[in-house]
């Protein structure tokens, strides 16, 4: 069973920056992919970023594209997501999810991911 828990969540003003933080644990090795969702009081879960962790290939909303960028350490088997030039619009709760499928992970679908991690809240102020 693959444990997820994400970190870096807070407060920031519009333009500003933060780095959230997915750390696995458990079998890994049966979770290729990870993604970052969002979800703001009201509105649908959004896929914002997904990875390959075996090759390095990434997707992204484009809502985001531009501004966030989603890496990994394998060595510490953790997930980032960079957030640069925030706007209230990107308020929400940030989770982490691991599961995907080879032909479907990109698709930033949250029904195609398995295991989800705590969440960690974005708040962007004007």
């Amino acid at each position: 069973q693959v444990q997820l828990v994400e970190s870096g969540g807070g407060s920031v003003q519009a333009g500003g920056s933060l780095r959230l933080s997915c750390a696995a644990s458990g079998v890994t090795a049966s979770s290729p992919f990870r993604a970052w969702f969002r979800q703001a009081p009201g509105k649908e879960c959004e896929g914002v970023a997904a990875i390959w962790t075996g090759g390095v290939v990434t997707y992204y909303a484009d809502s985001v594209k531009g501004r966030f960028t989603i890496s990994q350490d394998n060595a510490k088997n953790t997930v980032y997501l960079d957030m640069n030039s925030l706007k209230p619009e990107d308020t929400a709760m940030y989770y982490c999810a691991a599961g995907g499928t080879y032909g479907t992970w990109y698709r930033l679908r949250a029904l195609d991911y398995n295991t989800w991690g705590q969440g960690t809240q974005v708040t962007v102020s004007s």
